[in-house]
């Protein structure tokens, strides 16, 4: 995909997210919609997947240790085909295999389950051991939240991953500076957030997360990069599209109402036809 085809898709994402939440009555928007432009690379550009066999031996793995913001996991998978599409608006209902957090036993092209903040890093460490052991080539790739680094867990993994040279692994930081709380330097402040990956022998790439050029050098870096794992610190917009959500931490976990839905999609619709006219 060129950079319009993707920031096209992007906000395709970003339009799922917003009506499967609303869907819900329930849900995570706010961080979901931040990571939606790295959701969209990682899923149409990065990693070696097929929705027509989710589960090939030789796929890229992807864990979204944020599990909360599924939202947006969901969207892009999705729209890449592993499901329906129209199957987003069934999110957290009963019944439903779409659950508010992710599934690996019954969602195609999930890879762990997750939501329990802190764990998913640890899963992705033990899947990139688990490809130098087995002598596979194929890469993972964990989306953290900045809120979620001020769990101990997250660190006892990048120690062990940085100790074991695991240069098929990629931290994501969606660095969108607000957990449920507020900010995350208000709350309990882990920066400065690349120093700290330095210390764990992390190569660190600073980025806009919403540049799909400055992801796309990122992702190419962090492959090149030999003897020791990468973590991405993509600085984005915590409900980023959303005119009325952008930078608010009320809506880390809170469903649109009718009114708030019909004025999110005509954000969202704007976006996309200005893109359109490039």
């Amino acid at each position: 995909m060129n950079k319009l085809e993707l920031m096209k898709t992007a906000n395709e994402v970003r339009k799922d997210i917003v009506t499967a939440v609303y869907s819900a009555k329930s849900g995570h928007p706010g961080g979901s919609l931040s990571a939606a432009d790295i959701y969209t690379y990682l899923f149409f550009e990065e990693m070696n997947v097929d929705p027509a066999e989710p589960k090939k031996a030789d796929r890229d793995r992807f864990v979204l240790s944020k599990g909360h913001t599924a939202p947006g996991y969901y969207s892009a998978l999705a729209e890449r085909g592993f499901f329906p599409v129209e199957d987003l608006k069934t999110l957290r209902h009963v019944g439903s295999y779409l659950q508010g957090h992710p599934d690996m036993k019954h969602i195609p092209g999930v890879d762990m389950s997750s939501g329990s903040l802190g764990q998913g890093v640890s899963a992705a460490v033990g899947m990139a051991i688990s490809a130098k052991l087995s002598g596979d080539d194929y890469r993972v790739y964990t989306l953290v939240g900045d809120g979620e680094i001020q769990e101990g867990q997250v660190w006892e993994a990048a120690m062990l991953a940085g100790f074991q040279k695991l240069d098929n692994l990629v931290f994501i930081i969606d660095n969108n500076n607000l957990q449920i709380d507020g900010p995350i330097d208000e709350v309990n402040s882990p920066y400065p957030i690349d120093k700290k990956f330095e210390a764990f022998n992390f190569h660190v790439i600073n980025i806009d997360g919403h540049n799909f050029d400055e992801i796309d050098a990122a992702f190419k870096e962090a492959k090149a990069t030999k003897g020791m794992p990468t973590a991405i610190i993509a600085k984005t917009v915590k409900g980023k599209g959303v005119s009325f959500m952008e930078n608010q931490a009320g809506w880390h976990g809170k469903a649109p109402s009718e009114e708030e839905y019909k004025t999110a999609m005509a954000d969202l619709e704007k976006v996309g036809e200005a893109l359109c006219q490039k």
